[in-house]
């Protein structure tokens, strides 16, 4: 479904001091944007914010970088997230930052010297045509970027409700050199412990369909 125009969006995201307009300006110096040593963890495709505010609100010593390119979508996950963080009686929101980038030039924004320690991939576009493939999340074309800056130990936590795309994602990360460390065609059924749903995670499990989920295991 389309989001429609929010002229609000812009000017409340400019005015969000967890909203980093110019990414590529960090590039290499996210750890001191967050200034301080906590863990970075990365999602890619963050939505209207349902998973980053849970995330972000729960484990204070983990540092969120969470993007998508629509500033529509991005303004509801910075209200999302500040509504989160007033519930749980946090102050301040110092844990996530919040942008718009093209994740297909995720590369642009990170690289080897920012150490990822984790990066979440939550129900992307599963580009069924042939000839579109490649601008999948988990395809071997980004893969090959995410290991840049993702460090040695680091994790892939991926969810989907598309057999199609689940099936290749899989062969795609053994062909890049990732370990599937744990794995599951129906998420809520398999009693894992430690993932927080997604908006598009409830709206599926309320419909009957299972989440497929994997982690991935970069070995270096």
């Amino acid at each position: 479904m389309r989001l429609r125009r929010k002229p609000w969006a812009r000017p409340e995201l400019a005015a969000c001091h967890f909203f980093i307009s110019d990414p590529p300006k960090y590039k290499g110096r996210w750890q001191e944007l967050f200034n301080n040593n906590n863990p970075i963890h990365l999602e890619l495709g963050c939505g209207k914010g349902v998973f980053i505010s849970e995330m972000g609100a729960a484990n204070q010593h983990i540092n969120y970088i969470a993007v998508d390119i629509k500033s529509e979508v991005l303004a509801l996950a910075k209200r999302k997230i500040v509504k989160k963080y007033d519930e749980a009686g946090i102050t301040s929101v110092n844990n996530i930052k919040l942008m718009s980038h093209n994740i297909e030039l995720i590369d642009n924004m990170l690289d080897s010297t920012d150490d990822i320690e984790r990066i979440y991939i939550n129900f992307c576009n599963p580009w069924p045509k042939r000839a579109h493939n490649k601008k999948r999340l988990t395809h071997s074309k980004q893969l090959v970027k995410y290991k840049t800056f993702l460090k040695d130990g680091g994790e892939i936590w991926f969810k989907t409700d598309n057999d199609e795309l689940f099936q290749h994602s899989i062969k795609y990360f053994e062909e890049n050199g990732f370990i599937i460390k744990y794995i599951t065609e129906d998420l809520h059924a398999s009693g894992f412990e430690g993932s927080i749903p997604t908006e598009h995670e409830i709206m599926f499990t309320e419909q009957g369909i299972p989440t497929k989920f994997l982690i991935a295991l970069l070995n270096k």
